[in-house]
């Protein structure tokens, strides 16, 4: 029981961890619902899979990147398992960075199409806010929250 307490801590009255967690997950659920359900422009969950598992990830990893990106962002705009969702969406971006190749394209985004590819600019900032909900929790306005007020 400790230890659920734990996780779900945070300063319950925290308007910038709110904007924080909401910011990542409003910005990350579009993503997501390209992975998971095929909505803006996506492949859905079939075609993902078959991508990230033509470039060599296992089943078990492209299933949680899917999952990362749509659970995990409904998850952080909720408050719900905040910590464990940022940490999920955060190391999913990393992992994106440096693996899908945006580091060697060095730091900013493609804004003009005049370079190879997208920059680490975008990556840098998710998981910056994947930190700061991962450290500080969910804020204000959370299911984590309303679980943690019952928990004592």
């Amino acid at each position: 029981m400790k230890t659920i307490k734990q996780f779900l801590a945070t300063d319950q009255q925290s308007w910038s961890l709110l904007v924080s967690r909401l910011a990542l997950g409003v910005v990350i659920l579009p993503h997501g619902m390209q992975k998971a359900l095929g909505l803006f422009g996506g492949h859905g969950f079939a075609g993902t899979m078959g991508f990230l598992q033509s470039m060599g990830m296992p089943f078990l990893i492209a299933l949680l990147v899917i999952l990362a990106e749509f659970v995990g962002s409904i998850g952080l705009i909720l408050g719900f398992g905040t910590r464990f969702m940022a940490f999920s969406v955060g190391l999913t971006m990393a992992g994106a960075a440096i693996l899908g190749g945006h580091i060697h394209n060095g730091f900013f985004m493609n804004w003009f199409g005049m370079q190879k590819g997208e920059g680490i600019e975008y990556f840098i900032l998710v998981v910056g806010l994947a930190l700061a909900a991962l450290i500080g929790g969910s804020g204000k306005l959370s299911v984590d929250n309303l679980i943690s007020k019952r928990l004592k």
